[in-house]
């Protein structure tokens, strides 16, 4: 009688729901997983690498293309650390500004997440609904920054400039005549704080579309409910954080636990999760979108009210002003020797964390008092989740795999680094 043997099968790269450049080899006995086995690195770049040959300014945008659904906070924990090293004090109205990116960078993450966790277990609206709201977040980024995406926004020492007073507009078109055009720009006529607090106006009423749609969806629940159960105590010792950790009942948030810039003075709420499944990590996300959105309010109300500076004035690490440099030689000789030879940081190191969508983002820089890292190490949250996708799959069959993969929120850019 032939011997009975296991089943290897490639699952991705090329597999829709395997996120891009997850290459998983599954042992199969029938459908049944017995063994997963991640490989990793098809989209190495050597961000550490590059950022020690790279002046501290310069190695900003990099952290962008790290997790680029969260770019800004990833630049967040990098400036946070090298503010740490030149001990240097950033403005408050700066501090507010980056808490509220930071928020709205989570909805976007999370906006991504629910659209392509839908996508791959199979409800395809959900994917339509997020990215129209993703929309409108990422003109935020665009009025401040001046890219949708990589914003390189933040600065040690502050951000790169103060929030715009005017909102880009649509122009009339074939598509849309002038009157649709009015339509579509009434929330544009104002400011960008007129636009992010008519979207956290409008926000609550469309999470309630999507936990419509999704949270007492029968197939739904039946995709995952009891999948990818971990318990608190192996949920801590895996080295999971963020919503992964929080699923699983454990009430950890950097934001409370260790806060950073301005969140002690904020009111917001930590979800958790009781069972430790894939649907419990659905309902922690859920909750998020509403706290963050909570959050930005009470930044957007602060903003209004508080004007000031948004970078230090220590022009040894932030440039002079564009009036200042073009008057004085003092001023042009500090703009000149900041953009050729960067900010030389004191001997030391630092190890900075921030509370990132998808749970602990930390910067672990060494700085020899040169303009350029000795040495960056990234801790990257999704790298321990992956890592624990052998033992959260073994039992459960291929699909549950793709629920499992669309729970961990994977994205390769900080994994492989």
């Amino acid at each position: 009688m032939a011997e009975i043997r296991n089943y290897t099968m490639n699952f991705g790269p090329q597999h829709p729901a395997a996120h891009g450049v997850l290459r998983l080899v599954l042992e199969l006995d029938g459908e049944v997983v017995r063994r997963a086995d991640p490989h990793i690195g098809l989209l190495h770049r050597a961000t550490e690498k590059l950022a020690e040959n790279k002046t501290y300014l310069q190695s900003v945008p990099y952290m962008d293309r790290l997790d680029y659904v969260s770019m800004m906070v990833n630049e967040h924990a990098y400036v946070m650390a090298i503010e740490k090293l030149l001990q240097i004090d950033v403005p408050i109205r700066a501090q507010y500004i980056r808490v509220m990116f930071d928020e709205i960078t989570r909805i976007l993450n999370h906006l991504l997440w629910i659209g392509a966790h839908a996508l791959d277990v199979g409800a395809m609206t959900m994917f339509l609904y997020a990215f129209r709201e993703r929309e409108d977040l990422m003109d935020c980024y665009e009025a401040v920054s001046g890219a949708r995406m990589h914003a390189a926004y933040y600065r040690p020492g502050g951000v790169y400039r103060d929030l715009p007073d005017t909102m880009p507009k649509y122009q009339s078109s074939k598509i849309h005549d002038e009157k649709q055009t009015r339509l579509r720009n009434a929330n544009r006529e104002g400011s960008l704080l007129d636009f992010i607090e008519d979207f956290t106006n409008r926000f609550p009423a469309y999470v309630d579309e999507y936990e419509t749609l999704l949270t007492d969806n029968r197939i739904w629940k039946q995709r995952l409910v009891d999948i990818g159960i971990v318990s608190p105590e192996r949920a801590k010792a895996l080295g999971f954080t963020g919503p992964m950790l929080r699923g699983s009942g454990v009430e950890w948030d950097l934001r409370k636990k260790q806060p950073y810039e301005v969140y002690d003075r904020l009111e917001f709420d930590i979800p958790v999760g009781v069972n430790g499944d894939c649907y419990d990590r659905y309902l922690v996300r859920m909750e998020e979108f509403r706290q963050s959105n909570r959050i930005i309010k009470q930044c957007v109300d602060w903003l209004r009210k508080n004007p000031g500076p948004v970078i230090t004035d220590n022009h040894k690490v932030a440039p002079p002003s564009r009036v200042a440099m073009k008057q004085n030689m003092e001023e042009m000789i500090h703009h000149f020797k900041l953009f050729t030879e960067g900010i030389h940081v004191p001997p030391g190191e630092a190890y900075v964390a921030v509370e990132h969508p998808k749970g602990e983002f930390g910067i672990y820089l060494v700085s020899n008092g040169a303009n350029k890292p000795y040495r960056l190490k990234i801790r990257a949250p999704g790298f321990a989740h992956l890592a624990a996708l052998d033992e959260m799959s073994r039992g459960h069959m291929i699909s549950d795999v793709v629920a499992i993969i669309g729970t961990q929120d994977i994205v390769f850019g900080e994994i492989d680094r």
